[in-house]
């Protein structure tokens, strides 16, 4: 089922009945994947809608949502009302792995950057989006990364173990007024620890990665083999492919980001570490432990007032004792 301005297509997955949705081709295409996320979606797509996005019309981009197989309803009504470049897909034949809808993703977008957010519970700073088409135009080949931070006072790994819970949340996200400028959402958050090395080291994995619609192609998209639940490694398989192609430039964003949301994911919210099954798949695929990109990135965008604690945190990691 495809659900948006047009109403209901029967054939969600048929490239040439989609564009019928839309009558101009946008600049940007943004994958959004969410599975049982009735709660932290809304904030999600509110934070990548027109209304918050800046330097954009809605015309330039699309978001396009796919649901894994949610067991627990959301509102999609509500959800086209913030959003009126968003169209929702519902997944035929969902599995625990978020790889399969991302690819289908892959197949429905039509702009030449697209950009893949993993976790329909990561929200967007208010930047994200125009920041990355400008970084677009700086080599045919752009490989365009983000840092990723988590809602609260430090990684929620460890913050779920102390309290920390979608109610403690709410009220953090409504004493911001993140609704008033998205940037205040760096106020309240922690680095994850994926992007602990803070803005000028290059991150284990990003969570919203933008590559031109070719060079998707290129690379076959996600490895479909990563199929423990919530992709496993795959999102950070991409990435260290990605910093590997020394054919493209590899940028990463400065001033712009994602939030999660605590929501009991598979990963970021569990306090038993899932590493050891993941790590395990990897290494079966791949034939090697994983490790990190140690490739340094160009940087593009601005910090802000409100970034100015992470950067002080950044500039120490980088300080020798």
């Amino acid at each position: 089922m495809l659900i948006g301005p047009a109403g209901y297509i029967e054939n969600p997955f048929d490239k040439v009945s989609y564009m019928t949705v839309a009558s101009e081709r946008p600049k940007l295409s943004v994958i959004i994947i969410g599975y049982n996320m009735a709660r932290e979606l809304p904030r999600t797509i509110r934070s990548m809608s027109p209304a918050m996005q800046r330097g954009l019309h809605d015309s330039d981009y699309e978001l396009i949502l796919l649901d894994n197989g949610s067991t627990q309803p959301f509102d999609a009504n509500l959800l086209l009302g913030l959003a009126p470049n968003l169209s929702i897909h519902r997944v035929q034949n969902p599995s625990a792995s978020p790889v399969g809808a991302i690819r289908l993703g892959l197949e429905l977008a039509r702009g030449d950057l697209v950009g893949v957010c993993i976790d329909g519970a990561r929200m967007a700073s208010p930047g994200l989006f125009s920041t990355a088409l400008a970084a677009s135009k700086l080599h045919a080949k752009p490989m365009i990364g983000t840092l990723a931070f988590h809602l609260g006072p430090e990684v929620q790994m460890q913050s779920v173990l102390k309290g920390y819970n979608q109610t403690v949340e709410d009220q953090l996200l409504d004493s911001s007024s993140w609704e008033t400028d998205g940037y205040r959402l760096f106020g309240v958050s922690a680095f994850a620890g994926s992007s602990n090395d803070g803005w000028f080291v290059t991150p284990a994995e990003t969570n919203a990665l933008f590559l031109t619609a070719r060079h998707w192609r290129e690379l076959g998209g996600y490895d479909q083999r990563f199929q423990t639940p919530g992709g496993g490694l795959a999102n950070l398989d991409i990435w260290l492919r990605v910093c590997e192609d020394h054919s493209g430039a590899l940028i990463m964003l400065l001033g712009e980001a994602t939030f999660h949301q605590v929501h009991g994911g598979i990963a970021t919210n569990n306090p038993v570490s899932p590493w050891e099954q993941f790590h395990e798949e990897y290494m079966r695929l791949r034939g090697k432990a994983f490790a990190k990109s140690k490739r340094g990135p160009l940087f593009y965008g601005a910090l802000n007032r409100e970034t100015y604690p992470s950067l002080r945190r950044s500039i120490n990691a980088l300080t020798p004792v």
